[in-house]
């Protein structure tokens, strides 16, 4: 039956198989090992080595319990660098980070540099787009807490302006 194609198991849940296929190649690009997506009721996760949970909301995912005990105790080293975080330039989406325009140019800003409201801080490529970040507040930059090439999530701080 060619119409199976489309839908999950017994369920009947129709799954976007070029979604999947879309973000597999992602996690690909960017070397992450899991992309979690949610689009109203619909709740996609792509994992390396753990292939593809979907659930309703109202259903957690059994498969994130085991994942959340040791990121627990991971935070407590990271809780000094949360507070040095606070007014950051978050991603708004998961791709890799560029500090310079082109290969071998200049970095957009460095450490110290006063930016203005509008300026470009960094590029997020995402799915062979390249997504200009900038600063939204004029001020000084802090810090700059990522790598140029470095694959970035969603909300992930990536400069510190005050």
């Amino acid at each position: 039956m060619a119409d199976h194609k489309g839908t999950a198991g017994k369920s009947g849940m129709n799954v976007d198989t070029a979604l999947v296929r879309e973000l597999a190649e992602m996690l690909g690009e960017t070397g992450l090992t899991e992309i979690e997506v949610e689009d109203g009721e619909r709740k996609i996760r792509v994992s390396r080595g753990g292939g593809v949970a979907m659930a309703a909301p109202a259903m957690p995912m059994m498969t994130s319990a085991p994942a959340a005990a040791p990121a627990a105790a991971a935070p407590a080293p990271e809780a000094p660098a949360a507070a040095d975080t606070a007014g950051a330039i978050k991603s708004p989406m998961v791709g890799t980070v560029y500090l310079a325009p082109e290969p071998g140019a200049a970095d957009f800003v460095k450490v110290g540099d006063s930016v203005k409201e509008g300026q470009t801080l960094v590029i997020v490529e995402a799915m062979k787009v390249m997504n200009p970040i900038a600063a939204d507040k004029s001020g000084m930059v802090k810090a700059i807490l990522v790598e140029n090439a470095q694959p970035v999530e969603f909300d992930q701080p990536l400069i510190v302006i005050g």
